[in-house]
């Protein structure tokens, strides 16, 4: 069996990523990754903090005017919309036969969907500039666009702190960034949609990363308890820590918004942060664990919410090999898949694991050495030929379950649609 370690993700983000993305991913995400030194540790302390305080409301640059369309990636009635690009999936069964998927956008969706990307910027400013940049523009297709099967997508650009002010800080180098704009830019983006676009329908938030860190304190101050709370159908909390009470589904984090249990529950929270089964989260990872006294990082499997193992449902890159990653192995044999995504029924199930190692999804993978198909998949963040455990699959958290989770979104739209038909 071969491992693939390649995506388009990975080759994006693998030159400065390492150490970097993570500790801007939520308020609480401050460890580091598990092959480092006490000495690293310390040395990046200050990165940290900044990472941490930029997603921290408070004084800076005013928000960003999102009047101006060319302040959004994607919105309904933008020229040059990022969601609109094309989608379409090799399926690929497990006798290696193959089934082209096209992907159609809803002309007509009932509900919105309102979303915030990770660590991405590769700008050379400390905080990242109001322009589409490969790395928003590459994110969008990964984790965003495919919601179009389901609601009217949104997407703010907003002044995320840079890869290089991070890599800059953990140097040493003195980069003077301004902590509040990421959250404040989200916030008025989110006070412009509700005020110019929302006009009374449901909506879903979706994050992953800094994007589901930004959300959480935007639902922590703005929205759990509060009116507003009623337009909210669900948020995807993806790929982040989120606090919850062992035991409970509701309380730590949000006071009002609970775990959700079942795919047509609405006004809950999905959240997860993936591992193989193989390689659970060591000592020192990077996700699983929370530093509250009581709490549990929250986990939702979106295969099964209400508990026990299921099939996910993912769709992959196909794109080539990543800078420090690994040759991957055809998706079959003799076979050359040329759609952007790759689809592989019966090959992936997952459950949500509570033990000493952790709280996270743990990811199966069914590969066959007798069949044509590969036998593995993308995901695990390799530098110089070494798996960096601490990271689990946090680059692919959302093509693993991104059908489960278009699925639930499904379903809570019709139930949102007859709550509010009663």
């Amino acid at each position: 069996m071969t491992r693939i370690y390649s995506n388009s993700f990975v080759r994006m983000l693998l030159p400065a990523m390492l150490a970097t993305l993570l500790i801007a991913c939520s308020d609480t995400e401050t460890q580091e990754d598990s092959t480092q030194s006490a000495d690293q540790a310390k040395s990046e302390a200050p990165a940290m903090e900044d990472a941490k305080k930029a997603e921290e409301g408070g004084e800076g640059q005013g928000a960003a005017d999102y009047s101006n369309p060319k302040n959004w990636l994607c919105r309904p009635d933008l020229d040059g919309d990022a969601c609109v690009m094309d989608l379409t999936t090799t399926v690929v069964a497990a006798d290696g036969t193959m089934t082209r998927e096209p992907f159609t956008r809803n002309p007509r969706p009932p509900i919105d969907c309102f979303y915030v990307y990770p660590t991405v910027s590769t700008d050379e400013t400390p905080n990242s500039d109001m322009k589409a940049g490969p790395g928003e523009i590459s994110v969008i297709r990964a984790q965003f666009a495919r919601f179009g099967e389901v609601c009217r997508t949104f997407a703010p650009l907003y002044r995320q702190v840079t890869l290089t002010a991070l890599r800059a800080r953990r140097a040493g180098e003195d980069m003077q960034v301004d902590r509040a704009l990421a959250y404040n830019d989200v916030k008025a983006a989110w006070d412009h949609y509700l005020a110019h676009d929302n006009d009374g329908r449901g909506v879903v938030l979706i994050g992953h990363s800094q994007g589901s860190g930004v959300l959480t304190r935007l639902i922590s101050n703005e929205i759990d308890g509060q009116p507003v709370q009623d337009k909210v159908i669900s948020a995807l909390l993806i790929g982040t820590r989120l606090p919850v009470p062992a035991g409970e589904r509701v309380g730590g984090a949000f006071e009002h918004m609970p775990l959700c249990s079942r795919s047509d529950e609405t006004g809950c929270v999905v959240t997860y942060a993936s591992f193989r089964d193989d390689i659970p989260p060591p000592d020192e990872s990077l996700f699983g664990r929370v530093e509250e006294e009581g709490m549990i990082a929250a986990c939702t499997n979106p295969a099964s919410l209400s508990g026990g193992s299921g099939e996910l449902h993912a769709y992959l890159s196909t794109e080539g090999p990543g800078m420090n990653s690994a040759e991957p192995e055809p998706w079959v044999e003799g076979e050359e898949v040329t759609t952007p995504f790759v689809s592989l029924p019966g090959m992936l199930t997952a459950q949500c694991v509570n033990d000493d190692r952790g709280s996270y999804l743990s990811v199966s993978v069914h590969g066959d050495p007798e069949d044509p198909r590969a036998d593995d998949i993308v995901g695990d963040v390799v530098v110089e030929g070494e798996v960096q455990t601490g990271w689990g699959l946090h680059l692919i958290d959302m093509h693993l379950a991104m059908g489960n989770l278009i699925n639930i979104v499904k379903a809570q739209a019709e139930a949102y649609r007859k709550e509010q038909d009663t």
